[in-house]
């Protein structure tokens, strides 16, 4: 045992030091030992535990091992598809299969992990379950089920933080049997170090000692939220810095459990303009990573939904000599890697690949076979049942295409857009008759990830198009702010040039915004992003020259009220592959309420009212374009 883990007290932990207990082992584990303590203000110099029972083991067996870890990520409450073309896949339980029945066919010496590397909440009408306050919570359907199904680990996300950690800590204290790790994740007032999170944990199977750490995305967590002020997340390189020294010679494998994002400072799809800004990520991890220690380390990739090493690990994957890993997101595949770890944990890589979740009505789709249906009787149909009255029930009827998402696909980022200015309009109309007293809406084009199409439209229909849990905030500010924001706004815009070369179908972070009708103005788009200007501003019919001074009361939501983070709405440089490092206007320098409001609930419930959506023309002119001279000529 390397003389940094010693026995002592707990209270003897200070700066400096961890606290390493024995802990119920769950899933695919034999013996688990959960780490506690500070490993954000410095280097882990010590580790303490306080009895004999609380050492993991001071050596290896000598016998070989087989590790299979099957991993997935970014799963965003896809246990089973509620609506749309795929309803009745199940997604969750497909996965489930596949570990169980490699569990069940495990030799004496082979052992099978079962990890989620986070962003396990936000993106289903599952989410309803969590409800907004203490007193609607009902269950974390994510990890309830991942319980159920032997999860060994996971990492906090940054949606874990959407309804704010008091919500995230009911939900793991109650449904969470399996440990939840973060290492920079610090100053809760309502998550608990030692309790709800972990930075750390050593897992012993068949003898082979398994490090994992887990980190979180410092862009995009939400922090700032009135109900946890304190709440911050600190630098993922600077802590994998401080805790790996002291976790490394007490384990014979390292997984790095990473919600931070494929790339190192920006992620790109392939397409020259989507980069996307994700600061410290898998890259610099696994640089870092290696200069630490030459023990067999992994990077277990999450965040940007990247699809990698799809039919073996591609030597573009490895950096600095360490795999990184990532399976896609929202229940599209499951990761396998196989390692072979020789008496002197000498460790050769075998298979691996992703295993696609095969999608009910496409052709050779879900079968029996596919998925446990025990396992979704069980425990994904009951959580089904207590939310599918309001999911399934119509809330109006479609006769136009004009709302469709083929229409806002393109358009949420690169002009007006008829589905963006209805939602801006619906919250509008909603806060006037609520009596909030609000002059116009701001609402961020990605917001909208499907769209209204004809026919019947159902509630889970409509939460497919916003599933963010975003609530309505009401900001102030006067003429001249807005004048910024929207020349801010005229930076980010998606410009004609670039679309060709923009994967657009997927999240573009460069917070470009839509509004309401009451705020009219074209854009110039110059020669560059730098040269776009927004000109002729009228707000009601005024000149916004004449109102420099005038207040407003203006209603938006959660994420964009509290800068929006990636999409960079806070003072830096705007995202999403706009050149010229341009400033991003500082949403959260003005005065802002959160009413409490759910901003897609608002808009439902205006769909519901209005009953029938007809076919309009829902571009009215509120954005106009003035092409480059180069362009118009």
């Amino acid at each position: 045992m390397p003389e940094r883990v010693i026995i002592g007290r707990k209270d003897d932990l200070v700066a400096g030091t961890l606290h390493i207990a024995r802990s119920e082992a769950f899933g695919g584990i034999e013996q688990l030992y959960l780490l506690d303590g500070d490993c954000v203000s410095g280097t882990v110099s010590s580790i303490i535990a306080l009895t004999d029972d609380d050492l993991p083991p001071s050596g290896s067996s000598k016998q070989d091992v087989h590790l299979r870890v099957f991993h997935f990520n970014d799963l965003h409450n896809h246990l089973s598809d509620l609506s749309g073309k795929t309803k009745g896949t199940h997604r969750f339980s497909q996965m489930v299969k596949r570990v169980s029945d490699a569990r069940k066919a495990a030799s004496e010496n082979e052992a099978v992990l079962f990890l989620s590397i986070g962003d396990d909440h936000t993106g289903t009408g599952f989410d309803e379950l969590l409800g907004w306050n203490e007193a609607q919570f009902i269950a974390s359907p994510a990890y309830r089920v991942y319980s159920a199904a032997g999860v060994d680990c996971s990492v906090l996300g940054n949606h874990e933080f959407d309804r704010g950690s008091l919500l995230l800590a009911k939900g793991i204290r109650q449904d969470s049997q399996f440990p939840i790790l973060s290492a920079n994740v610090h100053s809760s007032s309502h998550l608990e170090p030692g309790r709800d999170y972990f930075p750390a944990a050593i897992a012993v199977v068949k003898g082979l000692r398994i490090g994992m750490i887990g980190l979180t995305t410092k862009v995009e967590t939400k922090v700032g939220q009135p109900g946890d002020p304190g709440l911050a997340v600190a630098s993922p390189v600077d802590v994998l810095n401080n805790l790996m020294p002291a976790l490394a010679p007490l384990v014979d494998v390292v997984f790095i459990l990473s919600h931070c994002g494929y790339g190192d400072g920006e992620h790109k799809s392939g397409k020259a303009s989507a980069v996307r800004d994700i600061g410290e990520a898998d890259f610099a991890l696994a640089k870092a990573a290696r200069e630490i220690s030459k023990k067999p380390t992994f990077i277990l990739g999450a965040h940007t939904h990247t699809v990698i090493n799809e039919n073996s690990l591609d030597e573009i994957n490895i950096i600095a000599g360490v795999p990184v890993l990532q399976a896609g997101g929202k229940g599209r595949f499951i990761g396998e890697i196989n390692l072979a770890f020789d008496a002197q944990r000498d460790c050769k890589i075998g298979t691996v690949c992703l295993h696609p979740i095969v999608e009910k009505g496409a052709s050779n789709g879900q079968s029996d076979d596919d998925f446990d249906a025990v396992f979704e009787k069980a425990h994904v149909t009951p959580l089904i049942s207590r939310i599918e009255d309001s999911l399934t029930r119509e809330i109006a009827t479609v006769s136009t295409n004009a709302l469709s998402y083929g229409a806002a696909e393109l358009d949420r980022y690169s002009g007006e857009s008829a589905l963006l200015n209805f939602m801006c309009d619906a919250i509008y109309a909603r806060m006037v008759e609520a009596q909030y007293g609000v002059d116009f809406c701001l609402l961020n084009g990605a917001t909208a990830l499907a769209g209204i199409e004809q026919g019947s439209l159902t509630q889970g229909e409509w939460f497919d198009v916003m599933p963010y849990a975003d609530q309505i905030y009401l900001v102030t500010m006067s003429g001249a702010e807005l004048g910024a924001i929207l020349q801010n706004n005229a930076k980010r815009i998606l410009r004609p040039e670039e679309i060709a070369d923009t994967d657009y179908a997927g999240f573009l972070p460069r917070g470009f915004t839509h509004t309401s009708r009451h705020i009219r103005y074209s854009i110039d788009l110059g020669n560059s992003a730098a040269a776009a200007r927004a000109v002729s501003i009228e707000i009601n019919g005024q000149s916004i020259a004449s109102l420099q001074s005038a207040k407003f009361k203006v209603a938006m939501p959660t994420y964009l009220a509290l800068g929006a983070f990636g999409e960079r709405w806070n003072g830096e440089t705007i995202s999403g592959g706009v050149p010229g490092n341009l400033a991003g206007f500082d949403m959260r320098q003005l005065p802002a309420t959160n009413t409490g409001q759910i901003y897609r609930n608002q808009i439902s419930a205006f769909i519901l009212a209005a009953k029938h959506l007809e076919d309009r023309d829902y571009v009215d002119g509120r954005l106009k374009l003035i092409k480059a001279k180069s362009e118009a000529a």
